[in-house]
């Protein structure tokens, strides 16, 4: 077997999926289309044995590279640039820099990625709803967000809709698209199956936007497709998120909530949640649910989400009517301190 320098991309991710316990394995090929693991197959079919220290230098790029990616993704691929040639060898530093800047480069509608929203607005505001959803499905969440923010009332509901049925998208369409744009700005894009959109994008994009305008597009929503409305707002505010949720929320959420739910809610809660709950309750009715958890013995897990289900309906139902806010979801701009 070759050193590291000689082998392909291909190569290499044969290696790191033989070397990698196979439960950690089995969660990167989720990741991949049908394609892309039918040709990793046929690699790691055909491979011979590799060295131990070849396999060593194939985890160690792959974490600098995932290190790489997680740096630029906090602060910018500027900052990654920065903090890469200041933590490795520069040898090293430069030949990471080189492969992530290439991934980054090779994204579809990279270009947009350094755009100011606002600019961005202008530029895609009268596109085709459809064209428009395109290009948020493959913005980050925040940047998306802001975009649709922008965008008219029912131009808000159609782009949503589109992008919660959005899956895989033909690269040849994505190129299209692009070639709409060229005159303009210019951009490359992969050459495989691009996985956006979907329900839990649009979620993520409506948990960053301002209350009104996430209860607009889902009122729009509401009359054409109540199902997908309600696949939205199950993937927006999960149980974990009540610790978003002030003190005098919780209370007015604990006089809804039977102890039995809450103590069944908790069994798999964060400490950080159960501490936050336990404060805003009398020590003797803490105690109680305390005591209810410890000697309910197991439970199934289906028990524990319903449980848990029931009691963010409540909470989402209470922000609705302003009886509770939650922060990051545009209420506090309300208040009057």
């Amino acid at each position: 077997m070759p050193d590291i320098g000689d082998i392909t991309g291909l190569q290499k991710a044969a290696i790191l999926v033989i070397t990698l316990e196979q439960t950690v394995a089995s969660e990167i090929l989720k990741h991949l289309d049908e394609v892309q693991i039918e040709e990793l197959s046929r690699e790691i079919a055909g491979m011979g044995p590799a060295t131990q220290q070849l396999r060593d230098e194939v985890v160690g790029e792959f974490y600098q590279l995932a290190l790489a990616r997680s740096y630029a993704d906090e602060g910018g691929w500027d900052y990654a640039k920065n903090l890469l040639s200041k933590s490795l060898p520069e040898e090293q530093a430069k030949k990471i820099i080189e492969q992530v800047n290439q991934t980054i480069q090779s994204a579809p509608f990279s270009f947009l990625q350094k755009a100011e929203s606002e600019n961005l607005l202008t530029f895609i505001q009268d596109e085709h709803p459809q064209t428009i959803a395109l290009i948020l499905a493959h913005l980050k969440p925040a940047q998306a967000s802001e975009i649709l923010v922008g965008l008219a009332g029912q131009k808000q509901v159609e782009v949503v809709k589109r992008i919660a049925n959005m899956e895989q998208t033909n690269p040849e369409v994505i190129k299209e698209v692009e070639r709409g744009l060229e005159h303009r700005l210019s951009a490359m894009i992969t050459q495989t199956f691009e996985k956006a959109g979907g329900v839990e994008t649009v979620a993520e994009m409506l948990n960053l936007a301002d209350r009104s305008t996430e209860k607009s597009i889902m009122e729009g929503l509401e009359a054409e497709d109540p199902d997908l409305v309600e696949q939205i707002r199950r993937l927006m505010f999960v149980f974990e998120d009540i610790m978003m949720v002030n003190d005098k929320g919780i209370q007015s959420m604990l006089k809804e909530i039977d102890n039995e739910d809450l103590a069944l809610a908790l069994k798999t809660a964060s400490q950080d949640l159960k501490d936050k709950i336990f404060k805003n309750m009398s020590e003797r009715a803490a105690q109680l649910i305390k005591e209810d958890m410890e000697y309910m013995g197991p439970v199934r897990v289906s028990d524990v989400e319903a449980a848990q289900q029931k009691i963010v309906d409540v909470v989402r139902r209470l922000e609705e009517t302003g009886e509770i806010i939650i922060a990051g979801r545009g209420g506090e701009k309300d208040l009057v301190v």
